[in-house]
């Protein structure tokens, strides 16, 4: 096989000029979004269901009924800001900012985030661009706090509530909205967003209504619709249906696209789902970044025997479908439930199982179960990987476990035999693959068997397996690429994205003729990730199919990035494509940006600070350190650049 290099570096070209580029806009074949209101015409009880719910007040317009906050002349005050809250005459909400720098700035309230635990408020800084403010009401205690009280960020900060980590546009709406576009402008930097609805409203996860109003009145469904005229439909007990309706705001993700994706549409291919990785999760799988539920509950025996987010949680009103232990045991009881045939019968709620006085907070099936972490300075969240407390494995993991998380005067030792006295069963403490993957992350070359064993297993959670294999094909060599490409075939497309990485180590006569089915796979996610890994491959006279395939993945590619230009981590991503090519004026300008966004991107500055000092000597290489360390004073990596 002939390669040439050509070809990808026009590729090149072509997505480092996206970036002044706009993303595209919706399917204009769509129907169109009718409103909530729309629906509610003839599904009065459903909407009424719907109207108190916390998916209908994700996003509000400030007035007094959807501000729950006191605006009547409090303040909030700390080390590095102030703000004050107030109602002017015309009963418009205001918020008067104090900075750091000592900068004063009176903003409306645009808009309003949530209902409780607490509420958030939307400043628009400049037109179109909206903010969400760091200050926050507490609903349960009443009062103002910081989300980030220890951070003391000044403006320029990226991560400032001005930065670009906190533009609601860009981070936040499409999960708040419904038929949402955020148009950004990379020319102007700019936003014109719209929405069809603010709030997770009907067409949220139904679809677009035009067509179904249009079927209540006699007219035929069209293309692309179910038998009622919806893109999606009711939400149902199969859990990959469930998946595609909820998975996409209740998941840590990346999107492909800058708006909502159209109900209906495959999770994979609107979404690329994070895997279980550092500082997202622990080394078992528990939650530790704020992770949206999806990736644990993959983990879980619930979701291997079919369990649904419907199962548990009522659609409409977004509340469990009983209160406390009872939401479990309408299945976990001793007759069982007829849906999930295998569950074992017997009487959980009781202390016989669970060896803690009825109704205290040991008996409580969550506090095992689903250990709950908090978020956003009071929003407690539960683990919905439904896990058996594993006390036993935390020397192994280092992870938190379910036992001391109460008994926090007590050590996971201790925790360890009081289970094992409990439950002597030797089932109870079998092999769990949190030490596989922990040791992986330590060490994934002396963990290669373990994590060979473990990605072969068919019994483990895909999501499980999947991280394995990222984790292994980040260094495996040729020999282990070829054993892995078996799995480029596998049912699951999270392991055949997984399975990708290893490729790129092998030799391109032996990894790219492996990859190349991939670029006409059913999901968006599995084309994308393999159209990355063949960027910097040497390719030509590809057969006619492969390269068109090719061409539609690339092309998918461009456009996700295209659709994230206001996202400083796109830009490095285009960095990192330039230097695959060997475009280091293409790689500088992207660096920049990148910083340009994101003053606090040490690992950016210091390639800048690497290809000043290769292009233009040591001078302006010193001078671009000096630029790096006046955003950055006092970071080590960049210390150590200048040799100090």
């Amino acid at each position: 096989m002939q390669f040439a290099l050509a070809p990808l570096v026009r590729r090149l070209s072509m997505i480092v000029a996206l970036l002044a580029a706009p993303a595209a806009a919706q399917d204009a074949t769509a129907p169109a979004y009718v409103g909530s209101q729309a629906c509610a015409t003839c599904h009065e009880e459903v909407a009424a269901t719907w109207a108190p719910s916390h998916h209908a007040r994700a996003w509000t317009p400030p007035s007094p009924e959807t501000i729950v906050a006191d605006f009547d002349g409090t303040r909030f005050d700390d080390a590095t800001m102030s703000a004050r809250f107030r109602i002017d005459p015309d009963g418009r909400f205001f918020v008067t900012v104090t900075e750091a720098d000592g900068s004063v700035r009176d903003y409306p309230v645009h808009s309003v985030a949530g209902i409780e635990p607490l509420q958030q408020y939307l400043l628009e800084t400049e037109p179109g661009r909206l903010q969400s403010f760091d200050v926050v009401w507490d609903t349960e205690r009443g009062g103002w706090f910081h989300l980030y009280p220890d951070q003391g960020l000044a403006p320029g900060n990226a991560f400032h509530w001005t930065g670009p980590y906190k533009t609601w546009n860009a981070r936040c709406a499409v999960c708040h909205a419904t038929g949402y576009e955020a148009n950004y402008d990379a020319q102007t930097e700019t936003y014109a967003s719209r929405q069809a609805e603010i709030g997770v409203g009907c067409e949220a996860c139904h679809g677009p209504g035009e067509a179904h109003i249009a079927w209540t009145k006699g007219t035929a469904p069209p293309a692309g619709t179910n038998p009622f005229g919806l893109t999606a439909g009711r939400i149902t007990k199969d859990l990959d249906a469930t998946i595609d309706m909820c998975g996409g705001c209740h998941s840590r993700r990346h999107a492909f696209d800058d708006a909502s994706p159209l109900p209906g549409t495959p999770y994979g291919d609107a979404y690329g789902l994070s895997l279980l990785e550092p500082g997202l999760y622990h080394a078992d799988g528990q939650i530790l970044d704020e992770v949206y539920v999806l990736g644990s509950l993959l983990q879980s025996k619930m979701a291997a025997k079919g369990v649904t987010c419907v199962d548990c949680h009522d659609p409409h009103s977004a509340r469990l479908r009983a209160s406390g232990n009872a939401v479990c045991t309408q299945c976990h009881n001793e007759a069982g439930n007829p849906a999930f045939p295998t569950l074992r019968l017997a009487d959980y709620d009781s202390p016989a199982h669970h060896f803690h006085t009825p109704d205290t907070a040991g008996a409580a099936c969550k506090n095992c179960h689903m250990v709950e972490h908090v978020y956003m300075g009071n929003d407690w969240r539960a683990d919905h990987s439904f896990r058996i407390p594993r006390p036993d494995l935390a020397a192994m993991t280092g992870a938190p476990d379910a036992c001391t998380t109460c008994h926090q005067d007590r050590d996971a030792a201790w925790a360890a035999a009081e289970i094992a006295a409990r439950y002597p069963d030797p089932r109870n403490r079998g092999p769990h693959y949190g030490t596989t993957l922990a040791a992986g992350r330590f060490d994934p070359i002396a963990a290669a068997a373990d994590l060979r064993a473990l990605i072969g297993d068919d019994a483990a959670p895909a999501i499980v397996r999947a991280t394995a294999l990222d984790m292994l094909g980040q260094v495996a060599d040729a020999t282990l690429a070829e054993d892995l490409a078996r799995y480029l075939d596998a049912d699951d497309p999270l392991i055949r994205r997984a399975a990708v990485p290893a490729q790129e180590r092998a030799p391109p006569t032996d990894g790219v003729p492996r990859l190349l089915s991939l670029l006409a796979d059913p999901l968006r996610s599995v084309r994308v990730e393999t159209a990355r890994a063949l960027l910097g491959a040497p390719i030509a006279r590809l057969p006619q199919v492969a390269s068109a395939n090719l061409g539609r993945a690339m092309g998918e590619w461009r456009a996700m990035l295209a659709a994230h230009l206001d996202f400083p981590e796109t830009h490095l991503q285009l960095a990192g494509m330039a230097f695959a090519m060997r475009n280091i004026p293409a790689a500088q300008a992207a660096l920049q940006k990148a910083v340009e966004m994101d003053p606090q991107r040490v690992d950016a500055w210091s390639m800048l600070v690497r290809i000043a000092a290769a292009t233009e000597g040591t001078q302006a290489a010193m001078a671009v350190l000096a630029e790096a360390e006046r955003h950055n004073p006092g970071d080590p990596s960049l210390a150590a650049l200048r040799g100090r």
